[in-house]
């Protein structure tokens, strides 16, 4: 199947239904079918002016604007392959993906071409390829489609070289039937995309949006009050948000409740959710589904994904509020011990993947390649357990497990226990070295607004609070308090930067 398939149904379907607005400061902008449709077949065709052919290699620097839409559709309109780049990356992390990829083009956001500058690759702005399009015939979809490759996602780069994950347009597609055959989406839905389209989940709801020919909305960036108003105005359906965009929305003194209601789709993940928050939540959008997904960029999207009625109260007895779900259409999964072999229902191992939504593999990186898929299997580096019921329970990232006197810590365990405390807001562990034990656990957390208690007091409130909850083995050792945690584009806590920063 070829991605562009659902462009051409929705122009049979609903031509001048509104497809695409774009807001930003002072800035609205929309586009019915038609119009994307004719916007996407003249900048293929300037793609192809440009020299881009089949199979080659696009960059796209840009906020999540109509124009970056448009840019990626052209890209797989006319066969080439979408490289959607970081736009928080250095010059020097740009320029290793734009030399890794051998793209042949950069189209960059005018807001954005600083850091672009110092690049060998031919560069046009979005706006500059816009208006070149409009001046050229449309040109027919070469519906490529299938094993062809459809983009190339960088992973982050924060532990060595940055990975360049190669996902096909069947790909994209088998991901976006495993949530479609787990929850309905109807044409008639609104998905904001705040998420960036350079992460796999901002990207996959672009996707999901396009087979099923439902709207989008985009925004360069999350801000409460914005993103308040535009599920109000433009009649907003469909979100994603980690746990801390949903709080800012509940906080925000202009949050109404009552003028959000059709708002009907709530999904999150990259972080876990308080049950305090989500109860928030649900009772803010009574009628909204509320869902949590596991996937990552080697498989496009969801492998699992965690049900709306298991974030009921009612249905929170079951213990299946912190499970990511079972497998979803077409995806199957195990737990494995160190040789690959599953593991009994219940133990603690590294989570293996298969499936057609799983990538083709890591971009010139062979080794890399052949280290994470093995024996027909994704190795996806996290660690989990899976119940007797088949749901999944994701335990820590394995090169997340602390090791501490010949003990296995999981940091997620020591993270929640934390959370639990009503003067945490947020936390992330690591484990430092130690000269007795190899390893111990830090604590790096981050209180809650208007805290009174001195951080020399909470330091030891916290560790008895976990001591009632944990083994003794697995509590923080030290505790450091910050204002706030690195975080990446996707709302992942960074905690490279952590471990670099207490070395420092």
């Amino acid at each position: 199947m070829y991605l562009t398939q659902g462009l051409h149904r929705s122009l049979q379907r609903h031509s001048g239904k509104t497809a695409l607005v774009h807001l930003a400061d002072g800035i609205e902008r929309r586009h019915n079918f038609a119009e994307l449709l004719s916007n996407v077949a003249r900048q293929a065709a300037a793609l192809r002016q440009f020299g881009v052919g089949s199979g080659d290699r696009v960059a796209l620097l840009a906020p999540n604007t109509d124009e970056l839409v448009q840019a990626l559709l052209a890209c797989w309109w006319l066969g080439a392959v979408a490289c959607p780049l970081n736009i928080r990356w250095s010059g020097l992390e740009l320029a290793y993906a734009l030399t890794d990829s051998e793209a042949s083009l950069l189209l960059v956001d005018e807001s954005l071409e600083a850091p672009a500058l110092e690049t060998a690759t031919p560069k046009l702005s979005l706006n500059e390829f816009a208006v070149a399009a409009r001046a050229l015939p449309p040109l027919a979809d070469t519906r490529t489609g299938g094993d062809a490759l459809a983009a190339i996602l960088y992973t982050g780069g924060t532990t060595g070289r940055s990975k360049g994950v190669m996902l096909s347009h069947a790909n994209f597609w088998t991901a976006s039937m495993t949530r479609g055959a787990e929850l309905n989406n109807s044409p008639e839905s609104v998905t904001l995309l705040v998420a960036p389209l350079f992460h796999v989940a901002g990207l996959g709801r672009l996707i999901g949006q396009m087979v099923v020919g439902g709207g989008w909305v985009t925004m360069p960036q999350f801000r409460a009050p914005r993103v308040l108003e535009a599920i109000e105005r433009y009649g907003v359906s469909d979100i994603i948000a980690v746990p801390s965009m949903l709080q800012s929305l509940l906080d925000d003194p202009a949050f109404n409740a009552g003028r959000l209601q059709g708002l009907a789709r709530i999904a999150f993940g990259a972080a876990p959710m308080p049950p305090d928050l989500l109860d928030r939540a649900l009772a803010a959008w009574p009628q909204a589904e509320f869902f949590q997904a596991y996937g990552m960029t080697e498989t496009a999207g969801a492998l699992c994904i965690n049900l709306p009625a298991n974030h009921r109260p009612e249905a929170r007895a079951l213990g299946r509020l912190n499970s990511v779900g079972r497998p979803g259409l077409g995806a199957e999964i195990i737990i494995s011990d160190e040789h690959g072999r599953e593991l009994p229902r219940g133990e603690v191992g590294e989570i293996l993947a298969r499936g057609p939504m799983v990538m083709q593999g890591y971009w010139r990186q062979p080794e890399a390649t052949a280290e994470t898929l093995r024996d027909g299997w994704l190795h996806t580096g996290d660690g989990g357990r899976m119940d007797a019921d088949g749901y999944l329970f994701i335990v820590d990232r394995i090169k997340d497990m602390i090791i501490s006197g010949g003990e296995n810590i999981y940091s997620a365990e020591v993270e929640a226990a934390l959370r639990s405390h009503p003067a945490v807001s947020q936390a992330a562990v690591i484990g430092v070295p130690d000269a007795r034990w190899g390893e111990a656990v830090h604590a790096v957390v981050v209180l809650q607004p208007g805290t009174s208690e001195q951080a020399s007091e909470l330091v030891e409130t916290l560790r008895a609070w976990c001591k009632t909850r944990l083994a003794g083995y697995k509590c923080p050792r030290s505790i450091a308090f910050v204002e706030s945690l690195p975080m990446s584009a996707a709302g992942k806590v960074l905690k490279n930067a952590l471990r670099e920063a207490h070395r420092a």
